[in-house]
């Protein structure tokens, strides 16, 4: 039996950053993979391969609208679909490198790769073999969620996994579900050349989000030319010659929805079955994961667990930070480092991009009553680096207490994701979101939004109510 410091199971993020990090602290290191491949689901089904979509798709999207900027030859655009995968596959290629395990294996890592399951709470065998470890760190991400619709096993569905394994672009697709994952494919599909259909139970577009940003977004999806179906659930699918039919109900009427294939992006299960964790005396749930505290600790403290199948942000940022924190706390115990989930960013990567940190205008009402919150918006057709690039679309809303302290904000405009950073320091600061406003900004870029959205408390402050009087008076007087 070979003994280790600390025993990973899974070779994602999480998994790669708590070996890289533990081997070169000095610690004994073995990590398990059951794919024949490290990287995990951002490398070969997630992050990775569907941004480089989503570009591609921005690309194709471009060379339609070639006429805008004066270059004629638009209209003769034609997507390369085998193309479009080749070079997903190519840029995996390289971005993979950093996870080859000959590189983990020289920083001194056992890297094994198969199925393996907890014999007790210090013993894990794979392929035959046991591992005695002294911590565990389980790090086995999720999968996609299928929906017990009757007769959508039998009549084929697409996930986020096997969609990225076609080989030709479908001529129709309808996608179940429009959340984050659910609403890139659709537009990824959509200006590649699919005709696609978007059918989501909830009242909006993107759920979670801020309705107002979610409803300005499905506006542009649908002049895209996106079919789009809130409160609608669907019933049943079966197959009618080459087509495959899904029946739906919502409160306006039953529907009928055809197309050549289905791509289902409800939800993620976490990764825990076959690990027999009963053995180890882990607690978990199938739906909701391993339940863990804010120093990434199971209930059996000597085994941690992080990323999707610990929750609670199912994000590759957030896998890589918890990963940070088991490290500290598995090979240095007296430090006891905590999560911190008071300002977590993410993004949604649809085009025009959405971006988010802190609570919604409802969720902030909600929480600290409605005259405690101030909110201020800012739309992107006002920014001329926006307009000048002819992406003057979008909003940006400012969620914020009585002392101007951020307590939300919310982007839906171009490169939203690399916009949101100067909000989500301020939060962490806790500054004011006049400090924004008071720091010089470059002109022309799109960063201006963020300061110019700050800006609108002095617009609000100076040039409405009592003070423009007074000013008038006191500039007559002087």
């Amino acid at each position: 039996m070979k003994k280790f410091d600390l025993v990973i199971i899974g070779g994602g993020v999480g998994g790669l950053v708590a070996a890289s990090g533990a081997s070169q602290l000095g610690a004994r290191v073995a990590m398990v993979e059951k794919e024949k491949s490290l990287g995990g689901d951002c490398l070969h089904w997630g992050c990775v391969p569907t941004k480089r979509l989503v570009y591609s798709a921005k690309v194709a999207s471009l060379a339609r609208r070639a006429i805008e900027f004066g270059v004629e030859g638009g209209d003769r655009t034609r997507v390369n679909f085998q193309k479009v995968m080749e070079g997903k596959r190519r840029v995996q290629t390289i971005i993979g490198e950093h996870d080859d395990p000959e590189r983990f294996r020289k920083m001194g890592v056992e890297v094994i790769f198969g199925t393996g399951r907890f014999l007790d709470s210090h013993t894990f065998e794979v392929n035959g073999e046991k591992l005695s470890g002294k911590k565990f760190l389980i790090v086995t991400g999720s999968g996609p969620f299928i929906l017990p619709i009757p007769g959508l096993k039998e009549t084929g569905v697409l996930t986020n996994v096997t969609a990225l394994e076609l080989e030709s672009l479908p001529k129709s697709i309808t996608v179940l579900g429009a959340g984050p994952i659910g609403m890139e494919f659709a537009q990824v599909f959509n200006r590649l050349g699919s005709k696609v259909t978007v059918i989501e139970k909830f009242d909006q577009v993107l759920p979670k989000e801020e309705k107002e940003l979610s409803d300005e977004l499905e506006k542009i999806l649908l002049e895209e030319g996106i079919e789009i179906h809130t409160c609608t659930e669907v019933t049943n699918v079966k197959r009618e010659g080459g087509m495959k039919v899904l029946a739906a109900s919502c409160p306006t009427g039953d529907k009928v929805i055809s197309s050549k294939e289905i791509l289902i992006a409800i939800g993620r299960s976490p990764n825990v079955e076959g690990l027999n964790l009963e053995a180890a005396g882990v607690k978990y749930d199938k739906r909701r994961g391993i339940p863990v505290d804010l120093t990434m600790r199971t209930n059996v403290k000597h085994i941690y667990a992080c990323g999707d199948v610990a929750g609670p942000f199912p994000f590759t940022h957030m896998a890589e930070y918890q990963a940070g924190i088991v490290l500290a706390n598995a090979l240095f115990p007296l430090v006891r480092r905590k999560a911190d989930y008071r300002v977590v960013p993410w993004v949604t990567y649809v085009d025009p991009e959405l971006a988010r940190v802190g609570l919604t205008e409802l969720e902030a009402n909600e929480k600290y009553g409605k005259t405690n919150v101030k909110v201020y918006r800012f739309k992107f057709s006002e920014v001329d680096r926006a307009v000048i690039e002819g992406e003057g679309h979008g909003i940006i809303k400012l969620v914020c207490d009585r002392k101007l302290r951020l307590l939300g904000a919310h982007i839906l405009g171009p490169h939203a994701g690399e916009l949101i950073h100067e909000y989500v320091l301020a939060m962490k600061l806790k500054a004011p979101i006049t400090a924004i406003s008071q720091t010089i900004h470059v002109y022309p870029t799109v960063s201006q939004a963020v300061k110019r959205a700050c800006d609108q408390y002095y617009r609000e402050k100076l040039f409405t109510g009592w003070f423009p009087k007074v000013a008038k008076w006191l500039i007559r007087l002087t």
